[in-house]
């Protein structure tokens, strides 16, 4: 049956058609080399813009004495460019950003007239003519009036309002109903693990200038995790000079955060260094109201050197540290036995990235990683059902080779990768309830692996633009060595058609996608050690989603302030991935259901600029089904019973049909805003047990969250959030500058409770209302 959203897209793109965002196929960020001089051909130095509305961009930038200028990472599409000079007329122009080969832009200044005007906002920037599928960008500006309720999720906050995506418990990112398959790409370099704010500590939002949400037509350089891709590119463009910036916020359940970071540039050299830090007594989302046992502290630091060895050679150095340490939120039982569960995630990484542009035309990137992450687990005695230890992590290096090209009508690129990664497990328990296991389960466990995991992958992809039509095709080559071993190759197509007359782009992708197996414990469930549990094992290798995305949708520019994009998606896996938990530990370990079909509808109106108002308001609806038997993963005892003959249709957990958020700010004065917004969901599927009776549930988690749960139709209750927003820049004066900002979140205090099930799997229970404020200097 299909739903009301089905007729609405249909309809909306029927009427963008008779009434009259995306993605390149490569890395998707080229450069700009400007070269400004007056029309005798002397050097001049000048003030220049760059903006675009589709991809939420705005650089201003000093152009030096010598006439020439950089700009770094720039997202693929269409900019206005707008360069001005003391004594000369401005220079105003569309540029087009389409390959990683660098653009040159020579600029002549002529002789200023009497009067001039430069245009700072443009309508033809709003609709990239030249893409081929949809993606949504999120600018400097939205992530710096970014204020996170809970410390951790800055930039994860910003990934769940875009169309398609929503939270689970304790920040867990699923995309158009995938689970552990969101896929960062920090810089030009994936992050396949899980970044949700239990398992890995939070980039630094202030080091972050831009990112780009994808949730179709992937390039072919893209794989591994497919359900979502994040792309986040840091600020390169550094000014000459000394420069800095210091962030200190603070608000409810004590929570207080702070950063600073420092640059230095000269000639041709750029050093960067930050760090950061934070505190608060609510860092993951508890199962119950009172918030037990939910204090988390961070702490990290970055630093960055970055070189011009000559106009055609680059290269870059970074290193990171983040670290994160927190408690495991009680529920009331374990609450009243005292029980305490402490968890340390730990990152670091080192990245090198150099850049040669061999000619005009050819663009060759060598760039590498190594990375180590741990996550350690320790409980007390007095835990309950069970005491658990676990240390585990992995030494990731990673290294890739890119050749871009651009001739004629084709923007081309092709390039090898690969992860080299060493992962070790060790896990120990002792059951303190034996009431709550199977009477034959062990009752102490003890655990210890490692392992190497190696994924080669080789891929090739071009995009043609012939007039006002678009086409991307790609190929990529996967293999996958670690619990099994396995390879596939994997097609990519997309198809648009830009229609000037009504600025409207309609757009048509296909994905094959091949998705690794979530990496977390995978060890541990894949261990014959496991055997001796319980009486009855069930053990399965959790082999790779192998799966199909289709997408069809459209773009249209009104009156040239108002932006609207509309899709119908739908998605096909074999292998769905999900996730399990071991006893009651909050081990949490990968299965898989043999099939699972996504589909749904996106709408998103957005106003980048219209007079003082800007904002949107966007409307998701989505089902997921899934069929038995399962294919992979860890089953012990009455679980293992009957799980590889049962063939029932279930709604997958991230099936929650209605999704709607909207956003209006209002620059009330120069340097004063004030923004609302709000956002609903209509109730994820709820996991009950036949076992877990009324009484065992209210005794866990009390009846203000059973309140929250529909047990007839096995969901949670729709939540709400009603959210209050305001800053104001109390000084600004070149590049210094005082903000102040503030935020009010859930204004109702509303209790929306996300998932119920098992703790890190499950029951989770949103803020309730809490303030926030922070003071930013920049100089």
């Amino acid at each position: 049956m299909r739903s009301p959203l089905h007729y609405l897209v249909v309809t909306a793109l029927a009427t963008l058609c008779l009434t009259a965002s995306a993605l390149h196929a490569q890395r998707v960020r080229g450069e700009l080399r400007i070269e400004v001089h007056d029309s005798a051909g002397a050097a001049v130095s000048a003030d220049a813009e760059l903006l675009s509305e589709a991809n939420q961009l705005h650089r201003t930038f000093k152009i030096a004495q010598d006439g020439r200028y950089t700009a770094q990472d720039i997202p693929f599409g269409v900019y206005r460019l707008n360069i001005s000079a003391e004594g000369f007329a401005p220079w105003s122009n569309l540029v087009n950003i389409r390959s990683e080969v660098p653009v040159r832009i020579p600029v002549t200044l002529g002789v200023a007239p009497v009067a001039t005007q430069i245009q700072v906002t443009d309508s033809a920037t709003l609709v990239d003519p030249s893409r081929t599928g949809s993606v949504y960008s999120v600018g400097r500006q939205t992530i710096d009036q970014q204020m996170a309720a809970q410390p951790g999720r800055n930039l994860s906050d910003l990934v769940n309002q875009q169309p398609g995506w929503l939270y689970e418990a304790n920040g867990v990112l699923h995309p158009r109903g995938s689970e552990y398959d969101v896929q960062y790409i920090f810089d030009g370099l994936p992050m396949t693990q899980n970044r949700s704010p239990a398992f890995a500590p939070e980039f630094d939002a202030d080091d972050v200038e831009s990112m780009r949400v994808l949730t179709a037509t992937f390039p072919a350089e893209y794989g591994r995790k497919l359900g979502g891709v994040v792309e986040v590119t840091t600020v390169k463009d550094v000014p000459d000079g000394l420069h800095g910036q210091f962030d200190l916020n603070a608000g409810s359940f004590s929570s207080i955060s702070s950063s600073a970071a420092l640059s230095y540039a000269f000639g041709e050299n750029r050093f960067s260094i930050s760090g950061n830090g934070f505190h608060t007594d609510r860092y993951l989302d508890p199962p119950v109201l009172e918030n037990f046992t939910n204090r988390g502290n961070a702490g990290g630091f970055s630093t960055g050197y970055e070189r011009e060895f000559s106009g055609s050679d680059r290269l870059r150095i970074t290193i990171i540290h983040n670290a994160v340490r927190f408690l495991v939120p009680n529920e009331l039982v374990q609450q009243q036995a005292g029980q305490r569960q402490d968890i340390t995630n730990q990152e670091t990484s080192g990245q090198i990235f150099f850049q040669h542009t061999i000619s005009p035309n050819l663009f060759l990137s060598l760039s590498g990683s190594v990375r180590d992450a741990s996550a350690d687990l320790t409980s007390n005695p007095s835990a309950t059902p069970v005491i658990v230890s676990q240390s585990r992590g992995y030494r990731e290096g990673y290294a890739r080779a890119d050749l871009s090209g651009h001739k004629g009508h084709h923007n081309w690129k092709t390039g090898v990768d690969s992860l080299f990664t060493p992962v070790h497990e060790a896990l120990s328990y002792e059951i303190t309830d034996l009431t709550q296991f199977d009477p034959a389960t062990q009752q102490q466990f003890s655990f210890s692996d490692r392992k190497w995991d190696l994924e080669p992958s080789a891929y090739i992809q071009d995009e043609v633009h012939l007039g006002n039509w678009n086409f991307s095709a790609g190929l990529r080559f996967d293999h996958y060595g670690f619990v099994v071993h396995e390879s596939a190759w994997s097609p990519r197509l997309g198809v648009s058609r830009y229609v000037s007359s009504l600025n409207l782009l309609l757009h048509a992708s296909y994905d094959r996608v091949f998705q690794t197996p979530a990496m977390e414990n995978l060890l541990l469930a894949s261990s014959s050690l496991l055997n001796t549990l319980d009486p009855v094992v069930l053990r399965l290798p959790v082999r790779p989603v192998r799966g199909n995305y289709y997408e069809v949708g459209a773009t249209k520019s009104v009156l040239g302030k108002l932006r609207i994009d509309a899709n119908i998606f739908r998605r096909d896996f074999h292998n769905y991935p999900d996730d399990d938990t071991l006893l009651d530990t909050g081990v949490s370990f990968p299965i898989a259901f043999q099939h699972a079909r996504i589909f749904g509808e996106e709408l998103r109106l957005e106003v980048p600029e219209w007079w003082r108002f800007s904002g949107y308001l966007s409307y998701s609806n989505q089902s997921g089904i899934g069929n038995g038997p399962i294919t992979g993963g860890l089953f012990l005892g009455s679980d293992a019973a009957g799980v590889l003959t049962n063939l029932n249709q279930f709604a997958v957990s991230q099936d929650q049909r209605n999704t709607a958020r909207a956003r209006i700010r209002f620059q009330a004065e120069k340097r004063l805003w004030v923004a609302m917004s709000a956002q609903y969901g209509s109730g994820l599927p709820a996991s009950l047990s036949s076992t877990e009776t009324q009484s065992f549930l209210l005794a866990q988690y009390g009846s203000a969250i059973l309140d929250r749960v529909n047990f007839d139709r096995q969901r949670t209750r729709p939540t709400f959030s009603l959210d209050f927003a305001a800053g104001a820049q109390l000084y600004r004066k070149e590049l210094r500058s005082v903000t102040l900002q503030m935020q009010v979140s859930n204004l109702t205090d509303r209790v929306n409770v996300v998932n119920f099930a098992s703790l890190f799997s499950g029951t989770a229970v949103s803020i309730p209302r809490s303030v926030s404020g922070g003071l930013k200097l920049s100089f």
